[in-house]
């Protein structure tokens, strides 16, 4: 997809994950906001996968470490085509598979996460099982800041080096916040690139919020042969929503009516903003 189209996406699905979140009367929502652009680059212009090859064992895996932030997910499978969308309006209902974190009862969902530390160790799993296969997948996974300091990240991150998995990429949502405060107060993990470089890793960063560099980067991988990747994707919890944004108590709130409506404006704003540049280039 081109920068404009990926820009448009984004508006799209901050609507729709605000919508469900505030039809559901629960979700993360500040998480969800800080991730989905690169949700939005990974399944929109790099990897191989889709509810055609859903089944093919050489296509790339997503799996969502920082589960919690699954309303970001269920809106992008659904707008791929894994699901009508018509089922996201049974979020946290009762009996529904739609629920608080990514199950594999949802189509094109490929693990169970949401307990925190667990992402990258099945990542780890599933790269050296495409080693192992001599198949050219790649696995993505998304991890929170806040979520390594999870010891097993560590231990997965070691494993990762040990095997040489250039095939994983991990990718951190550096949005500075968790749910009780600034993840530089609760545990600090800085220097980041620095550890993960001293486990082995090679480790780039970029704004997570810039499609075209994400682009560029997402689609060079690995970064070094022989070596896992990670990328530090600087984000703003609550992006794109002026009062959510950098805002701790939009870790897991619900706009009340009004805050809908206020942010329901804003993007509509952006919206015609993105369409009058289009219009004039």
């Amino acid at each position: 997809m081109t920068k404009e189209e990926l820009e448009k996406k984004a508006i799209e699905y901050r609507k729709k994950i605000l919508t469900y979140i505030k039809q559901a009367n629960a979700g993360h929502t500040g998480g969800s906001l800080s991730c989905i652009d690169v949700l939005n680059v990974l399944y929109n212009d790099v990897m191989n996968v889709g509810p055609s090859n859903i089944e093919n064992p050489n296509r790339d895996r997503y799996i969502q470490s920082k589960g919690h932030s699954v309303e970001a997910l269920f809106v992008v499978l659904a707008d791929k085509g894994f699901y009508p969308e018509s089922g996201l309006e049974t979020l946290c209902r009762y009996k529904s598979h739609f629920v608080g974190h990514p199950t594999r009862k949802i189509p094109g969902v490929e693990q169970n996460t949401g307990a925190l530390g667990h992402g990258l160790a099945i990542s780890s799993g599933v790269a050296l099982a495409g080693k192992k296969d001599k198949l050219d997948y790649k696995v993505y996974t998304l991890l929170g800041d806040g979520e390594l300091a999870e010891g097993s990240n560590w231990e997965a991150a070691l494993i990762a080096a040990q095997y040489k998995l250039d095939n994983l990429v991990a990718i951190v949502d550096h949005n500075g916040l968790q749910i009780t405060n600034r993840t530089i107060n609760v545990c600090s993990t800085d220097p980041l690139d620095d550890k993960f470089r001293a486990f082995g890793w090679e480790v780039i960063e970029v704004d997570g919020h810039d499609f075209e560099k994400m682009k560029e980067i997402l689609n060079s991988m690995p970064l070094k042969k022989g070596k896992p990747s990670l990328v530090i994707a600087n984000t703003i919890k609550g992006k794109g929503i002026s009062f959510m944004e950098d805002q701790l108590t939009w870790h897991h709130r619900v706009p009340s009516d009004e805050e809908f409506q206020t942010a329901m404006k804003e993007l509509d704003k952006a919206e015609e903003i993105l369409n009058s540049k289009t219009l004039s280039v």
